[in-house]
């Protein structure tokens, strides 16, 4: 088998069988990432292969870093050529770091170069995707891919008329906005929470004098959002306190910070859960998806947070302990009739268990899955990372409603992680073949494959599709009739 050949991760006749009729020609649904709507709506081109490639990849950023290389080259004011000959020798390095894997699978992907990238090889990888990129923009790159639906992460105080401009454009890629709220709870220090309640109060035209009036100004935004066809909300946390919301402590707790004075960790925690119990009614009411990303600890270098900001690379596996806070959140929500189709993502692989066990507590009809254990995210979007969760959900919940991978990125050249995540998706699933744990049924094992990379998100995120996308999504419904059909 030659690196990165037709059959990369794939062993066993079942697992090739699987990929290449059931996986690979279906399209992709990124339902979570953070790429620049703006950059969508323009059409964005890009002049050389470091400003698609390196310019937001913190991933590789931390590679060079550990690679002895200057942060001038790397996030600073260095020529882009001459940062891409930094990573050029960074690359030989990444030997098994799924780095490695992914660099070389982007260059194959979308400029077809199957030269191993090195100091060498550099200047003509260089030239060659700059000639290629003259034609390979935004919308040719989502078309390349099949990227059905695209969802970004956006702020409520966003604009949202790169969303209008992409509604208005002749291409098959719908581009939906994400509500992610998370400067409305008073995590970081109050001096720039207030400034942010007051850029909030100002874009909703509701006073937030009250913790009444800044939930009516959420709302105003979360209305917003909605009429521009959002359906998913989004919000990072490094854990959820166990906290009962009580709205006479969290009115006190905003009037003293509204007002210049300090919280305590029990005064921020009590704000913090009663908005983010209002923002699940929200979600609730206009039926909504809620994602949460738990457990990262972000910019922990505070030297070059204090120098450049944060958002570059300096962020870790946080070993919080995730299981009280999150049992009486989904719990009061539930009780309430306030949870909405939630989705969760740990960061800590210690917590798989944890998480898998904790969807299967709150499920019920009419909708499937309607609590999701989220793909592997950031540190394990690798084949580890992506077998332990698939196995985690497998063993504690319905592997068959699994809405599948996203990409979670920032750069435009991240679409090969759906091809990396089917390829061990059909590995697993064809090893449990050859070993008799699953039936040698093909028919059966492709339509759970099919479901997983697209037609599950389809069914529950229930987004309008291009009229490309939209055939591949009727007639697995009507397949799905059919069968219950059968079966009753």
């Amino acid at each position: 088998m030659s690196f990165l050949d037709q059959d990369f991760l794939l062993t066993n006749d079942m697992a090739r069988r699987l990929y290449h009729e059931a996986a690979a020609e279906m399209p992709i649904y990124d339902y979570h990432c953070h790429l620049v709507p703006a950059d969508i709506a323009a059409n964005r081109a890009y002049k050389n292969l470091h400003e698609i490639w390196l310019e937001g990849d913190h991933y590789k950023w931390r590679a060079m870093r550990a690679n002895g290389i200057d942060e001038e080259l790397i996030t600073g004011n260095a020529d882009p050529y001459d940062k891409f000959l930094a990573w050029s020798k960074t690359v030989p390095v990444t030997l098994r770091n799924p780095l490695y894997q992914w660099s070389h699978l982007e260059l194959q992907r979308y400029f077809g170069i199957d030269i191993p990238l090195n100091a060498q090889s550099a200047p003509e990888i260089w030239d060659e995707c700059g000639r290629q990129l003259a034609s390979l923009n935004t919308h040719a790159i989502l078309d390349r891919f099949k990227v059905a639906v695209v969802c970004t992460t956006d702020d409520p105080v966003d604009t949202l008329q790169p969303h209008a401009t992409c509604r208005e454009l002749p291409f098959q890629t719908k581009v939906y906005p994400a509500f992610r709220p998370d400067r409305v709870f008073p995590l970081s220090d109050l001096a720039v929470w207030n400034r942010y309640v007051d850029n909030l109060a100002e874009t909703s035209r509701v006073d937030c004098d009250t913790l009444e009036s800044l939930v009516q100004a959420i709302e105003f935004h979360h209305g917003r959002f909605h009429a521009a066809g959002c359906r998913l909300a989004d919000h990072g946390f490094t854990h959820l306190p166990d906290v009962s919301p009580d709205v006479n402590a969290a009115s006190a707790a905003f009037d003293r910070a509204r007002g210049g004075g300090d919280l305590a960790l029990a005064e921020r925690n009590q704000l913090t859960m009663y908005l983010l119990h209002q923002t699940g009614r929200m979600d609730t009411e206009r039926d909504w998806t809620k994602q949460l990303h738990l457990g990262p600890v972000r910019n922990l270098n505070t030297r070059m947070f204090a120098a450049q900001g944060a958002d570059l690379g300096f962020d870790s596996i946080g070993d919080f302990r995730q299981g009280p806070g999150l049992c009486r959140f989904l719990g009061e929500l539930d009780r309430q009739g306030h949870l909405p189709r939630t989705i969760l993502y740990n960061i800590n692989p210690v917590d798989n268990y944890l998480f898998a066990s904790m969807i299967g507590n709150f499920q019920c009809g009419p909708t499937a899955g309607k609590l999701q254990f989220g793909s592997g995210w950031w540190y394990l979007d690798q084949k580890d990372g992506i077998r332990w969760q698939i196995n985690a959900l497998s063993n504690m919940g319905l592997l068959p409603l699994f809405v599948g991978m996203l990409t979670d990125s920032r750069s435009m050249m991240s679409y090969p992680r759906h091809e990396y995540f089917r390829r061990v998706l059909c590995q697993l699933i064809g090893e449990d073949t050859v070993s008799g744990e699953l039936p040698h049924d093909f028919e059966m094992l492709a339509k759970m494959v099919r479901d997983i990379c697209f037609d599950n998100a389809a069914r529950y995120f229930n987004l309008e599709l291009g009229s490309k996308y939209a055939g591949a999504e009727a007639e697995a419904e009507a397949e799905a009739e059919a069968e219950a059909e059968a079966e009753a």
